[in-house]
């Protein structure tokens, strides 16, 4: 698809990124109440921030995330992947298939977040893990907040994944990607929300929005 197709239908989809972020606020103010999800949640998010400012950035460690990202969304769609190489200074994939899913994936699936849920869901589902449950909170909340700080920090340099697909819909694509995760996780960790309710201000949200674009021209 051509860059220019990309720019049109980044444009289009602005109004959504507007939706998304209304209904993220609205999630975020609901599941406010939750104390005993929040409080591990952010301890583990600041212990993180406080090892990015201070210590040395762990870039091996999320240059092989990234790359298994890119992988894990290439077996998703059917592709094969033929070679991977993890360097601390950067790293790549030999794979059978792209898209703009798979290019851009790592910029918003936490890949060690999900992996944190994943270990833990196989841990209480055999040994029955439910007196870890601020553990859990506190090993996603630093792991998302590794997801966000690195991957913020490797977007301040040129990407050869972003400039594929165009600056304006890598943007939006990524915006809408976290806050989709987000849209989804909040909820299900937090259990003060539903889901159907949380799409449900995501359609409203966005109509609002338009129609306010409506009027104004």
């Amino acid at each position: 698809m051509p860059k220019w197709v990309k720019f049109i239908i980044a444009v289009f989809l602005l109004p959504f990124c507007a939706g998304a972020a209304m209904a993220l606020w609205s999630v975020l103010r609901a599941s406010g109440s939750a104390d005993t999800v929040w409080v591990p949640l952010l301890a583990g998010a600041a212990c993180w921030v406080v090892i990015f400012v201070l210590m040395p950035k762990p870039m091996w460690i999320y240059v092989f995330g990234h790359e298994l990202t890119h992988a894990l969304w290439t077996w998703l769609f059917g592709g094969e992947v033929k070679k991977m190489k993890v360097t601390a200074k950067g790293g790549h994939v030999v794979i059978s298939k792209t898209n703009f899913v798979i290019a851009l994936a790592p910029y918003f699936f936490p890949f060690y977040a999900a992996l944190v849920v994943v270990v833990f869901a196989i841990g209480r589902f055999f040994w029955g893990w439910l007196d870890y449950l601020v553990w859990f909170h506190l090993l996603v909340g630093a792991a998302y907040a590794f997801h966000v700080t690195l991957t913020w920090h490797v977007l301040k340099t040129r990407q050869s994944d972003i400039t594929s697909q165009g600056y304006l819909f890598s943007a939006v694509i990524i915006f809408l990607g976290n806050a989709g995760v987000l849209l989804f996780g909040v909820p299900l960790l937090t259990a003060r929300i539903k889901l159907f309710d949380v799409w449900a201000w995501v359609l409203t949200d966005t109509g609002k929005i338009f129609h306010w674009l409506g009027r104004l021209f």
